[in-house]
Order: C-alpha cells, then sequence, then structure tokens
C-alpha cells in the first residue's frame, strides 16, 4: 500500500510540477533557491495538513533557526540579533520569492561568530579556573538573552567552561584519592573541601589537565564543525521551515537518506565497520559481526584508515578529509575490492584489501529467547524497530523476523509470548499489519485517513493463526508510531494483555518519504534528496487516534523517565487529537480470565517495593533535570554531588535485581555461537539484563496468570511460519 501510495502522490505531483519544475526555473544554477521552491510545493501539494505561510509562520521560523543553531546563546550578540530582526515578517515572503537572503545573513554571521568563539574558548582556558570563588551558571539557556557585548559574552564563556571544567577536576580528585586511600587512610566517600584537598593531589597540576580536556574537546567539536559546509546548514535551514509543519516531516539531503534506508532496512554495502573521525585519519570504533572485517579479521578496533584505494586505483589520502567524503570512498558495491592503508595499533604500516559485501546490523533485528520460569517456559521476542527494505519487500522484514522467531518459540515449548516494544519507534506501516495478522484470525488492524479523503481499512485477511496463546506486550514513553499500531489494535481486540508506561508516545501519523528527484523534469542539479512527508492520519479500529494521547497501558508500571517530558505533545507543532467512527471488528474471546489477570497484576504492582523505588527515581530525576542553576565554587559543588550521590544509592539496588528467571537462546542461535564468540556476548549480556527487568518479570506473571488450560481453543488454522 505504501508503495501504492507514493506512486499515486508522485504522479499528483508531477501532473502539475513537470510544467514549472525544469532546469530552467532560474537563471542561474542556485540548486538552494531551486529546493526551497520544490520542497515549498510539495508541502502544499502533498501534506496532510498544509499550513498558511504568513508571517505567523515566518516569526516561528525565525526564532526556531537561531534557537537550533545558537542553543545555547555562545554566538551571536544582541546586536546580531537586532540586525535579524528585520527578516521576522519577511521569510514567508521569500519561501513564495525562492529569495534566501534571511539565511545568508544568519549564515555568513554565525561563520564570523564561531571564529570568534574558537579564540575565545582558547583563550579563557589558557587561565586557572578559581574554584574558591561563590559564583554559579544558569544551563536554563531559554531563558537567557543574547550577550549584550563581546566582553559579556566571553564571561559566558567562561562560566560555562568553568562548569564544564569543574566537573573534570573533581572526578580527577576523586581518582586519586580513591588511588591513594590505602595509604592516606581516607574514607572513600568523605567529602572534602577545596583547601582539604590532600597534599598527595597536586591541584595546579590538576586544574591544568582539566582544562586540557575541556580543551581537547572543545577543538574535536569545532573541528566537526569546520567539516560542515554551506549546504549542510542549509539544510538545518530547510527542515526549521520543513518542521513548522509537524515533527515528523523531513527534509533528507541525499547523504541523510542512505542513512534512513539503512535504519529501516538494516543494512547496507561497505566492509562492516563503525568510525570515528580523528586528525590522523578515520579510527575503526567497532567491528561488525558478520560483516567483512570481521570475517577477513585483518582489521582491529583501534586501527586508523590513511588512505582509500579503488581496485586497481591510485589510493586516496583521507586525513584531514570529511569523514562522511571518506565513508563514501569505502563503502561502495557487494563485490567489488576496496584497499586500504592503514596503521595498525601497533604503529605499523600497512595496505588491507577487503571484499565488500551486504552487512546486516544485527541489532536492528527481531531476536527472540527463552524463558525458564520453573515448570513452564515462555519466549520473549525483542523488536527494536517495524524494519523493511523498501526497494524489495521480499527481503527480509519484521513480520516475516517474528513470524520465524514465533515458531522457534513454539517448537522450544513456548507456553506464552512476551513481545518487547519498549524504545521501538516504529517503521513500516504494511509490516505492522502483517505482523498483527500473527495473533488474530483475520479482521480490521488499523483505518487510515488521507486528508480530504475517506478512511481506508487495513485488515488481515490470512485466516491463519501463528500463535494463539497467552500473549503480553511492553511498551513504554518511547514506544511509537507502528508499535502503537500494534499494542492498540491488540488492546482493542482484548488479544493482549499491554503493560508499560502511562501512555505510548503518541505519533498517530504516518509518513511517506518521496524522492525530489521523481517530480524534477530535465534536473541538472544533481540528487535532490528526499521529503518525508506527513500523508496520513492513523485511527485505532475503535475509531480514536493515537495521535497526541498514545495507547493507555492496561497495567500501568513506571519507570525511571515517567516524568520527564519525551511524548508527541511535548514535540513542536504536533498535528491535534481527533477520533472517527470506528471498524467493523470482534473482540477476540479466547482469554476466559483476562480482566482477573489485569486486576491481579495490578494488585502486585500496588505493594512491589521495587516499583515504589522505581516510582520515586523517577521523580528524582525529574527534579534533578529542572535543576538550572549550577554552584562554579567547588565546596558547594561537591557538597551538592554528595547529596546526589548519596540519593542515587538508594536507587542502586534497581540494578542489581534479580527476579530469578532464566534467560536462554534458541538452538539456532547456540550453534553460531561456535562461530561468532561476539554475538555469544551480546546475547548473554541482553540475558542478564533480562534477568534484572521487573517489567519482564512481571510480564511473565501475567502470562501464568492467562493460563493456557484457560484459553478457548477454537476451529482456527495455526500456521506453520506465516508472513
Amino acid at each position: 500500500m505504501k508503495k501504492n501510495f507514493i506512486l499515486a502522490l508522485l504522479v499528483i505531483l508531477v501532473a502539475v510540477a513537470s510544467c514549472s519544475f525544469t532546469n530552467k526555473s532560474f537563471d542561474n544554477d542556485d540548486k538552494d533557491k531551486f529546493l526551497l521552491e520544490l520542497i515549498s510545493y510539495v508541502l502544499e501539494k502533498g501534506h496532510y495538513e498544509p499550513k498558511e505561510v504568513n508571517d505567523s509562520f515566518s516569526s516561528n521560523v525565525f526564532d526556531d533557526f537561531i534557537d537550533i543553531i545558537d542553543p545555547t546563546k555562545r554566538y551571536f550578540l544582541k546586536s546580531d540579533i537586532r540586525e535579524f530582526e528585520k527578516y521576522r515578517f519577511m521569510i514567508d515572503d521569500e519561501i513564495r520569492n525562492t529569495d534566501i537572503e534571511f539565511f545568508n545573513t544568519v549564515y555568513e554571521r554565525l561563520m564570523v561568530r564561531m571564529e570568534e568563539a574558537k579564540d575565545i574558548y582558547k583563550e579563557v582556558l589558557a587561565t586557572p579556573f578559581d574554584y574558591t570563588l561563590d559564583e554559579s551558571i544558569e544551563i536554563d539557556y531559554d531563558e537567557q538573552d543574547f550577550a549584550a557585548n563581546k566582553k559579556e559574552l566571553k564571561e559566558r564563556w567562561r562560566k560555562q567552561l568553568k562548569y564544564n571544567t569543574l566537573n573534570v577536576f573533581d572526578n580527577k580528585v576523586d581518582n586519586m584519592i580513591s588511588d591513594a586511600n590505602q595509604e592516606s587512610g581516607l574514607e572513600a566517600d568523605m567529602i572534602l573541601a577545596f583547601n582539604d584537598i590532600p597534599n598527595s593531589v597536586d591541584k595546579v597540576i590538576t586544574e591544568e589537565e582539566a582544562r586540557e580536556v575541556t580543551k581537547n574537546t572543545l577543538d574535536e567539536f569545532f573541528d566537526f564543525v569546520g567539516d560542515l559546509e554551506r549546504k549542510d546548514w542549509f539544510v538545518q535551514y530547510l527542515n526549521t521551515i520543513v518542521e513548522e509543519f509537524d515533527p515528523h516531516t523531513f527534509y533528507f539531503a541525499p547523504e541523510e537518506k542512505e542513512k534512513f534506508d539503512i535504519g529501516m532496512s538494516g543494512k547496507f554495502e561497505g566492509i562492516g565497520a563503525r568510525l570515528q573521525k580523528k586528525p590522523e585519519g578515520a579510527k575503526i570504533v567497532e567491528i561488525i559481526s558478520g560483516g567483512p572485517v570481521w570475517r577477513d579479521q585483518s582489521l582491529e578496533v583501534g586501527d586508523q584508515i590513511l588512505k582509500v584505494g579503488q581496485e586497481g586505483e591510485e589510493p586516496i589520502n583521507i586525513v584531514g578529509m570529511r569523514l562522511e567524503d571518506a565513508i563514501k570512498l569505502i563503502k561502495g558495491p557487494e563485490g567489488t575490492v576496496v584497499d586500504l592503508t592503514v596503521r595498525k595499533v601497533d604503529g605499523t604500516i600497512e595496505t588491507v584489501s577487503i571484499t565488500r559485501d551486504v552487512v546486516e546490523l544485527e541489532e536492528s533485528y527481531a531476536k527472540s529467547a527463552t524463558i525458564d520460569a520453573g515448570d513452564v517456559k515462555y519466549g520473549l521476542i525483542d523488536l527494536p524497530k517495524f524494519y523493511v527494505d523498501f526497494e524489495d519487500y521480499s527481503e527480509r522484514n519484521a513480520a516475516t523476523d517474528v513470524a520465524k522467531e514465533l515458531e522457534r518459540l513454539k517448537e522450544a515449548g513456548a507456553e506464552g509470548i512476551v513481545l518487547d516494544l519498549r524504545d521501538n519507534g516504529g517503521g513500516s506501516l504494511k509490516t505492522v499489519v502483517e505482523m498483527a495478522g500473527l495473533f488474530i484470525k483475520d479482521g480490521p488492524i488499523v483505518q487510515v485517513r488521507s486528508s480530504g479523503q475517506r478512511k481506508e481499512v487495513h485488515e488481515d485477511k490470512d485466516e491463519r493463526i501463528q500463535w494463539d496463546g497467552p500473549l503480553v506486550i511492553l511498551v513504554n514513553e518511547l514506544s511509537a508510531s507502528a508499535s502503537e499500531i500494534l499494542a492498540a489494535a491488540m488492546q482493542d481486540y482484548k488479544r493482549a494483555v499491554i503493560i508499560g508506561s502511562k501512555q505510548t508516545f503518541g505519533k498517530g501519523t504516518v509518513q511517506n518519504v518521496i524522492p525530489l528527484d521523481g517530480i524534477v523534469r530535465g534536473n541538472e542539479h544533481g540528487d535532490l534528496g528526499a521529503i518525508k512527508l506527513t500523508t496520513q492520519k492513523f485511527y485505532r479500529i475503535n475509531g480514536g487516534s493515537t495521535q497526541l494521547e498514545g495507547v493507555k497501558s492496561d497495567i500501568v508500571v513506571p519507570d525511571r523517565y515517567s516524568y520527564i517530558d519525551l511524548g508527541e505533545r511535548d514535540q513542536q507543532n504536533p498535528l491535534g487529537w481527533d477520533k472517527i467512527t470506528p471498524a467493523d471488528y470482534k473482540v477476540w474471546d479466547g482469554y476466559i480470565d483476562f480482566d482477573d489477570a489485569v486486576k491481579k497484576s495490578k494488585e502486585r504492582m500496588a505493594i512491589n517495593e521495587q516499583i515504589k523505588l522505581i516510582e520515586e527515581n523517577a521523580r528524582w530525576l525529574k527534579e534533578q533535570q529542572d535543576e538550572n542553576l549550577i554552584s562554579l565554587n567547588y565546596n558547594a559543588y561537591v557538597n551538592k554531588e554528595q547529596e546526589a550521590k548519596k540519593r542515587s544509592e538508594r536507587f542502586k539496588s534497581l540494578r542489581d535485581y534479580d527476579s530469578k528467571l532464566s534467560f536462554g537462546s534458541l538452538q539456532y542461535e547456540t550453534e553460531l555461537f561456535t562461530q561468532d564468540s561476539v554475538l555469544r556476548e551480546k546475547r548473554d549480556r541482553w540475558h542478564k539484563d533480562l534477568a534484572r527487568d521487573i517489567y519482564v518479570e512481571e510480564a511473565v506473571n501475567v502470562l501464568k496468570d492467562l493460563h493456557q488450560n484457560n484459553i478457548k481453543k477454537e476451529e482456527n488454522k495455526l500456521a506453520s511460519v506465516k508472513g
């Protein structure tokens, strides 16, 4: 459906656009202006709820763009903002006239101010900080005005740098005192005033080292910023305009579109290593299990790539090159060879030839574990996203993978399933409809409405059921979009018990990715990227929207982020909540004791001391987040830190919790462990985390209450492997 919708939208857009969007749009070859006109057109014609581009819109873009590029108010002066003010109500006119004078003015001034900032931080960090002074820093930058002059700006930098360095200094002092504890006899948690720091700690040298750490961090930051080109900043400006429509509409520059596709499919073509830019080259910071580098064992973490050569060609020096450009040289089609000149960890230099291949990001995919709960075995499936290859749906996708894991867990004797959708931000609409069909006989899954259109009902028409046993779905505040569709459908059918946060994220909109090249006739501007456009809203089968309100858990279990603003309602410019008529569906009557199981769980949660501690921790984290005035006096700072440390000690038991449940891998995975020690280590770590997870423990308790023998057996067709 998604592909068909994109094609339909492209036909509509191209029908009008092909006459106007050609390579003759402008007398000069100005790609920025061309993109602005093209994106504005797509937003106007294709967005679910297009906004009027007027003075109010202009003012919002003005404020948001300044805030995005200078959020801590460390670059621009008041005089700069006054100068920019003449554009506040002109940006809408510029958009209509494909003018970018506002962007050019702000960008050019930003480049000047950033160069000045380099001089400021180096000058400030050349002088020792006095931690005995009584002064503080306000870190709620939204409430601050811009600096009136350069003297005031430098003072802001001084306080910010002192704050950053104070934390480093304190950690260094703590570590040195801890190392010297046995000799000095000091207590590990003893609070020391600045003047009482023992002589074993050279305060002058330690303070100097702390400043050097801060300087190195800023050097790396400005090195990264220095790699950004004008086009990168212009993309940010375009997205400031685009995101005024809603928080999920987004313009992808060509490189970002590629990253988005990798994120959705969980795979790419390359060598299978994650890189970090360093002055000496591109440093390997992770080797991806199963990839070419992992198989060849010719490179290791810490090696630095100096040159990149295509097979039979002269190598290109990548030292000092933008990391994105270096990665472009290293990546390439499956089966091709890349020659890497590498400085090994031991300092030797050699050339390594690697045959590129398809690299799968294992952490993107569904994984499962068996749960040994005494005399009963259950299964857990962790799904990080609803992934799909948009180019070829028959390739690996979330629905078929979950179907396989369900079948494997059935074969392993699982009598109940926990589907973990916590932190799952969504993905493909098609996969979630297919996945929901794994748990019901047939019927509607989600309703979708386009702007000004009648609703569409997406149904599972396959009468086979992959899993007809007890089902619990875990969610939290970061379960969004497709996760909410699945949780809502299972809740409306009363097919699963939903356990988790008070509500899920609240993203009830559908986006389609539109390649901009497909809208332009005779394009001579190169790759134009794509726009992720909000084109539809989805609704539960009961008619309600999940937009803003999310899915309310059947059993609410607090987590440490319960009081942190994370949801759709806390984003800028979200679309509103509404409802439509319900779909025609019949509640699943397989559970005899559904409501009783929910009631028992709530009773357990109400008296669970661990849950009470999680709730207390969540409230404390909110208090910490709201603390905006920080002392820069060492004594006051360490006292505050010590208070926080004592308070946090109370919550340490949360990390040490033991559910007494035992988790294991399925047979196919244990066979892989003989060849892949990294995968074994990842699974062992995951299983240990699951054993400490009280939410998983309660999910198992609910499965126990939804006894297998209390589930009505209908004449359903059980699928062997559906999907």
